[in-house]
């Protein structure tokens, strides 16, 4: 099946540019070149072969490598060839994660503040809370957080 523009982006988006068996890096513009840095297609996560549909649920980006080798394998087995489990998440989930962190990372900052240095700590919860959100946003950034 031929993807428009409009399809592709989703498709592309929706791992947020990444290969969603490896999770190498693709370009958006060298979709379907095969050779190109960064090519990838149109992956059905449940092969046609076996009953897929083009609906959106079951479309990913793939690189060209690991789309041709999976075949009709299921995509659970391609994953697990590549000793990952998941696919990478998408821009916005990134985003969601990253702030959930930064919240959980103010609010622990700022109760161990208070535990430790008691009354007094309540001057210093400010700066505890404001290091434990930066804390908790850069273990957002460098931790890869499950799907819910």
């Amino acid at each position: 099946m031929a993807f428009d523009d409009r399809q592709r982006r989703m498709v592309y988006d929706r791992t947020d540019g990444y290969c969603h068996i490896c999770h190498k890096k693709l370009a958006f513009a060298n979709y379907g070149t095969a050779g190109a840095r960064g090519a990838w297609e149109v992956d059905h996560s449940r092969p046609r072969a076996r009953g897929g549909s083009n609906h959106g649920n079951n479309l990913f980006a793939a690189c060209v490598g690991c789309n041709r080798s999976k075949g009709a394998m299921t995509t659970q087995t391609a994953r697990r060839r590549n000793f990952t489990i998941r696919a990478p998440m998408s821009s916005t989930r990134k985003r969601a994660l990253r702030q959930e962190n930064t919240a959980l990372g103010t609010l622990l900052g700022a109760g161990i503040a208070a535990a430790v240095a008691g009354p007094a700590g309540v001057l210093a919860m400010g700066a505890a809370a404001l290091a434990g959100g930066l804390v908790g946003r850069q273990i957002g950034k460098a931790t890869r957080i499950p799907k819910a």
